[in-house]
């Protein structure tokens, strides 16, 4: 597949979520944040982990107005496949692509550790790594509520880490195909890395 991987100034696993769709035997194609390209380039979008624009603001809130975003709107609109990982799922969150919001963790403090995650849907296990500091899902209650009737909550975390509701760890659009995750499945997909999980883990 042709993937383009947004990246924006701050933006430091773009390199590595290239390195991950290779791996996979797909073709990989930088955006900055300042371009504007057409959707048929693509197949799919990855927007990677780091801290755009410095995480002034909130996490991801200046990203979510960069002009690249009208791009992936349209990506997305589409019906073409959108993951955002850490600041990218909190970019996705920021511009209105997925419900509710990244906040700080509830104690405070940069998270860097593995985790294990379930599927709701599936109750499939897997272990990957996570490292933020605004990493805690907030959703209102009724919007809570709908998110689990219309199948929205994508994985959960099997311990309470850093104070999510229903210690959410990712979840999707209405109509599937725009993910955010916190944890990172690029950098744990070779066994030198500490675990595999996240091998062809998304597409």
């Amino acid at each position: 597949m042709k993937i383009g991987v947004v990246r924006f100034p701050g933006t430091n696993c773009d390199r590595d979520v290239y390195k991950w769709l290779q791996d996979q035997g797909h073709q990989p194609q930088f955006y900055w944040h300042e371009d504007l390209f057409s959707s048929q380039e693509v197949e799919a979008l990855v927007l990677p982990g780091g801290f755009s624009f410095g995480d002034y603001l909130r996490s991801g809130a200046v990203a979510a107005r960069s002009p690249i975003m009208n791009s992936v709107k349209e990506v997305a609109n589409q019906g073409k496949p959108v993951l955002g990982i850490c600041n990218g799922f909190q970019i996705l969150c920021e511009a209105g692509l997925l419900p509710g919001a990244l906040i700080p963790n509830s104690g405070g403090e940069f998270i860097d550790d593995w985790a294990e995650l379930k599927s709701p849907s599936t109750k499939q296990l897997i272990q990957l790594p996570i490292a933020h500091g605004d990493g805690r899902y907030f959703i209102h209650e009724e919007d809570r509520k709908k998110l689990w009737d219309q199948n929205q909550v994508w994985w959960q975390y099997t311990q309470m880490l850093n104070g999510s509701v229903d210690q959410i760890a990712g979840v999707t659009n209405l109509s599937g195909n725009v993910r955010g995750l916190m944890p990172h499945p690029e950098r744990a997909y070779q066994d030198w890395m500490g675990g595999i999980d996240g091998w062809k883990f998304w597409i």
